[in-house]
């Protein structure tokens, strides 16, 4: 049984097998390190590049105006702003050809907080990414939707982000929830693909048969049914907002949770009927709350279901500031937990029309 970080090597391990990925690369992405969260272990097409990211995001544009599908990785998302103008020529390459010329890479990028990274290792990168029209962007909370959801990326002809949430990498599938083919073993399946301590020069790992699995892009999952709120999130929120809806049940709160998956295309339809059952919203990701995703989705729940709401749509993200700190209670305090996420439901269950 796999967590993220696991899944996501299996999947590149499938692509450059059977999809025709032809390079994986960033800093330290090759041997021997397989990335800082050890993601490309064993893989043969990974590579390391040089400590630029214009350089890697350049490259991966070059290698697939070329024809070669690639996995670019930006070490940790917070240095993607440096490539903020290449990234955007590459959303636009499609369109400004007029379809003449695909772009089939994948940026990957860990993303967000959890691991006490401080200002330079803890941002969020999702809302920035859906600004850059053109890519397709994927974030999930589970190895299995990491698995699926990045070979969905790698297959597509045109630019997609991966979004990896550093805070869930550790993570393993809940029962019922695994890929197929993988060993239920946990400690199976770290001996067959992870690689050893030491001298890893003679190491060859042994991958599980792992079947393609597709998670199409605009396809959420109701992670939990509900009558009373519909809660919305993706990434390092969503299994808090789980949490705290199953801890609310003992109040009579029953609150439905919808995991995202993918920012563009979302799934406005499962969004919507949700809302027109329960009436109420609560949008929660860790981003800033200025300019925050979540915002285009109140946004759109006004718009759209102003008459099916009993009480307003609502917000929770992380708050405005230049960055989250290094101490524990600083980072906790800066973006949602468990505790902020339980109390805002509540809040919003108790408003009457």
């Amino acid at each position: 049984m796999s967590n993220m970080v696991q899944a996501v090597r299996m999947a590149l391990h499938v692509a450059e097998e059977r999809h025709g990925v032809t390079d994986v690369f960033g800093e330290d992405v090759g041997p021997p390190l397989g990335g800082a969260f050890t993601a490309t272990q064993g893989l043969k097409t990974a590579w390391n590049s040089p400590l630029d990211e214009r350089g890697i995001v350049g490259a991966s544009i070059g290698l697939g105006l070329a024809g070669c599908r690639n996995v670019a990785e930006i070490q940790f998302c917070d240095y993607a702003y440096n490539t903020i103008d290449l990234l955007k020529l590459a959303g636009l390459m499609c369109w400004t050809c007029v379809g003449d010329w695909n772009l089939p890479i994948t940026i990957m990028t860990p993303v967000g907080s959890g691991i006490r990274g401080s200002v330079y290792h803890s941002q969020s990168f999702d809302a920035t990414a859906t600004h850059i029209p053109g890519f397709k962007i994927a974030i999930p909370s589970t190895p299995r939707d990491a698995y699926g959801l990045l070979l969905t990326c790698i297959v597509d002809p045109n630019p997609c982000f991966f979004l990896v949430p550093k805070a869930l990498m550790r993570v393993r599938s809940a029962p019922g929830e695994e890929i197929p083919g993988e060993p239920a073993d946990e400690k199976a399946l770290s001996k067959m693909i992870d690689a050893p301590l030491g001298d890893r020069s003679k190491w060859q790992p042994q991958w599980p048969d792992t079947p393609d699995l597709f998670i199409p892009f605009g396809e959420a999952r109701t992670v939990r049914q509900g009558r009373d709120i519909t809660v919305v999130s993706y990434a390092r929120t969503l299994p808090l907002c789980t949490k705290a809806a199953e801890a609310l049940a003992a109040e009579g709160i029953e609150a439905e949770v919808i995991d995202l998956r993918s920012l563009w295309p979302y799934d406005w339809a499962r969004i919507s009927e949700s809302v027109r059952r329960t009436g109420r919203v609560l949008y929660v990701n860790e981003d800033t709350e200025v300019t925050n995703f979540g915002e285009h989705l109140v946004r759109r729940t006004v718009d759209e279901l102003f008459f099916e709401l009993v009480a307003p749509p609502k917000l929770l993200a992380g708050a405005h500031v230049p960055g989250i700190g290094l101490a524990d209670n600083l980072e906790m305090a800066t973006v949602p937990q468990l505790p902020t996420i339980a109390e805002s439901i509540r809040t919003l269950v108790r408003m009457q029309p």
